[in-house]
Formats: C-alpha cells, sequence, structure tokens
C-alpha cells in the first residue's frame, strides 16, 4: 500500500480518532500511516470465491505439512471499499502466520461497489466465510474450530457470521449451512448497527446504505444484518477496544454486551489504546489479542 493510500486512510478514519480521544493522547497514538508505511508482506496464495474482481480470500498458511489452527479474517473501513481492502490485514496475517496459525483473509464489495451494500455486502462476506470448508481440506487446516477475527466494521461482520444461524426465515440472507464459527474477536468493532446509524458512525448514511430501504417485505432492515438483533449462540465471543478509540469507542461494546445477556461475551477495555493498534504487531494491544487466539487455539 503506497503512501497515498495510506495519508487517504488516516484523513477518512484516523483524523476522527484522533480529535475525538482528545489532543492530550494524540501524540501517543498510532496513526495509519505507522502501520501502513511497513514493509507489506505477501500472502501464501489469493483464492477467488466467486466470479467478481473483489470475490476473493487471501491465505496465509505456515511452515509445515498442518493440519493448523485457522483464523478467518475480516478487515474494516467503514464499510466502505475506498477506505480500505483486505491488505490492511496483512501485518497481522503475516504475525499469525509466522505463530503457527493460519489466516482465510477475505476481500468483499464495500457499499461504495456495484452490487455493495444490502443484500450484496452481506452475501460476499458470508461466501468469503463459507468457501473456508471448501478449501480447508486442501491446505489441512482445522475447520472445525474456527477464530473469527475482525477489525472496526470487520468486527461487525465476523459476530454477523457467527449469528447467521438464526437469521429469519425468508430473509435472502438466510444459508442453508453457514460456516460454523467456533469463537469470535471482534476488534474496536461496531456490533449494533440501530446505534451504529443514529450515532453518525463512519457518516451519517453508511450504515443506511449498508442495510438499505425498509420494504414491506424486509421491514426491519436489521432482522438480518445487525448481530445486537440476532443474538449470540454457543460460540464465545471476546469484544476488545482501546479506551482512546474515538471511531469504535468502548462504550458500544459495552451496549452490545449488556444488551446480550447471559452469552459468552468477554468485554477488554486496553488503556493507551487506539484504533491502529489493535491490529498493529509490536503493540502491547495486538500482543493480548494474539494471548487470547493462543486461548482458543490450545483450549480442546
Amino acid at each position: 500500500m503506497g503512501r497515498k493510500t495510506a495519508l487517504k486512510l488516516a484523513g477518512a478514519i484516523g483524523a476522527a480518532a484522533l480529535v475525538q480521544a482528545g489532543a492530550s493522547h494524540a501524540a501517543a497514538l498510532m496513526d495509519w500511516p505507522d502501520l501502513l508505511g511497513r514493509p507489506m508482506p505477501a500472502p501464501t496464495q489469493r483464492i477467488a470465491y466467486g466470479p467478481g474482481p473483489m470475490q476473493f480470500g487471501e491465505l496465509w498458511l505456515p511452515a509445515g505439512k498442518g493440519p493448523f489452527p485457522v483464523v478467518l479474517m475480516v478487515h474494516g473501513g467503514c464499510w466502505l471499499t475506498s477506505v480500505a481492502k483486505l491488505t490492511i490485514m496483512n501485518w497481522a496475517a503475516e504475525d499469525l502466520r509466522q505463530q503457527g496459525v493460519a489466516v482465510w483473509n477475505i476481500e468483499y464489495r464495500g457499499v461504495d461497489r456495484p452490487g455493495g451494500g444490502y443484500p450484496g455486502t452481506f452475501q460476499d462476506v458470508a461466501a468469503g466465510a463459507d468457501a473456508l470448508a471448501e478449501i480447508g481440506p486442501e491446505y489441512h487446516l482445522e475447520t472445525d474450530r474456527v477464530i473469527a477475527l475482525g477489525h472496526s466494521a470487520g468486527g461487525h461482520f465476523v459476530l454477523w457470521l457467527a449469528a447467521r444461524g438464526r437469521i429469519p426465515a425468508g430473509s435472502v440472507l438466510k444459508a442453508a449451512r453457514p460456516l460454523p464459527i467456533h469463537a469470535v474477536i471482534s476488534l474496536g468493532g461496531l456490533p449494533d448497527l440501530e446505534l451504529d446509524r443514529r450515532e453518525g458512525i463512519c457518516g451519517q448514511d453508511t450504515v443506511a446504505r449498508l442495510v438499505g430501504p425498509p420494504t414491506a417485505a424486509h421491514p426491519n432492515v436489521y432482522a438480518d444484518t445487525s448481530p445486537a438483533e440476532l443474538g449470540v449462540g454457543p460460540e464465545e465471543q471476546v469484544l476488545i477496544n482501546g479506551v482512546e478509540d474515538g471511531i469504535a469507542p468502548p462504550r458500544l461494546a459495552a451496549a452490545y454486551k449488556a444488551r446480550m445477556k447471559g452469552a459468552r461475551i468477554r468485554d477488554i477495555v486496553l488503556a493507551d489504546t487506539g484504533h491502529v493498534e489493535l491490529i498493529s504487531p509490536g503493540t502491547a494491544a495486538w500482543s493480548r489479542v494474539k494471548e487470547i487466539i493462543d486461548g482458543f487455539v490450545h483450549a480442546r
């Protein structure tokens, strides 16, 4: 990713985070060029899950024969392709690969791309996730214990993927056999789309473009799109937020957890952490994320 792209991303996301976090903390927080300016690692292989140019995933395969634990990774970017693509997660994916964990990092059409929004963006994410079950045997992946990890808007998507079995009958997003998710890790995620829309997260109209307008056949646009509406199943969920994150402040995760009474949810708030640190190898925040992944990998 070039410097121009890094600066564009910083302008679209990072500036808002710094303003909301407070000027006194700004100097200590990472900004997007701090991550995106690093030499970019490359994945093992790119695999298409659909015919479109953005319907693909990238596989990060550790050395050895396997079987390999696997993380299903979903990037953020305010659901906008113009803001971020899957390469924003390359450094995190490579760090996990070096630790012996395979990563399936998926791309999808944002709401600003033809066919994106409702239902296309959701269908892309679902198809990308389900493709993991198809490629798993060939690459010796442990797809019976998938850990789904998403950042920002990707945090919304991994929570949604875990909840797909509870999508109402009749929804165009209903799937017969969605990929089972063993555990979910949401990093600076956006779990409640209705709340996100009310608070203008990612702009006043972005969530509206994501879920589409209500219709007679689809009166509640959150019923099949928002994890807060779909609830939590048997999977364990870990919500990790930085106390200085102005894009996804910790109160969003706290409100979601309070709504999901009785669910297996851990809500972790990290001091001296903004939005970027959560996916940046070398930070205390990312080290904590790896500890949690390691715990899921070795829990049998």
